[in-house]
């Protein structure tokens, strides 16, 4: 039996990194717990003030078969490269012709900028687009493949 996992990004500004991963994965909004409504109600029935209601915010996959996704909030800033990142997979693979892939790459990757994602670098082999290296909002490294 395989080990049921999550992840989770530390950040600065978790509505604002939780927001941008949302629009990049296509991803929800994690339910509240059972009982509550909304996660507003459930904050205020176990006290927490106010202003630590952006301490953390989940996310998760509508049809609920990918991980969760969870933002932490820490008080220190990103300072070197992630040893870990996400691929985000949407060219169909190498089985496709070159230019369809790069097609799909394109529209992606301008489609996160817009989102609020920084083009960190593009990678090309042999003459033919591989994926784009990018950063989200806080500078955390991810790729478009």
């Amino acid at each position: 039996m395989t080990t049921r996992w999550t992840m989770t990004i530390d950040c600065t500004d978790p509505a604002l990194v939780a927001g941008f991963w949302r629009t990049a994965l296509r991803y929800a909004d994690a339910d509240p717990p059972r009982g509550w409504d909304t996660w507003e109600s459930w904050l205020v029935d176990q006290g927490v003030p106010e202003e630590e209601w952006n301490d953390g915010a989940s996310l998760s996959d509508p049809d609920g078969v990918l991980p969760s996704i969870s933002f932490l909030k820490v008080p220190e800033a990103r300072t070197t490269k992630n040893r870990l990142h996400l691929d985000l997979q949407v060219s169909g693979g190498r089985d496709n012709p070159a230019a369809q892939r790069e097609t799909a790459i394109r529209q992606e990757v301008a489609r996160l900028v817009e989102a609020g994602a920084t083009v960190v670098h593009e990678v090309a082999q042999n003459g033919v687009l591989d994926h784009f290296w990018l950063a989200d909002p806080e500078g955390n490294d991810f790729c478009v493949v």
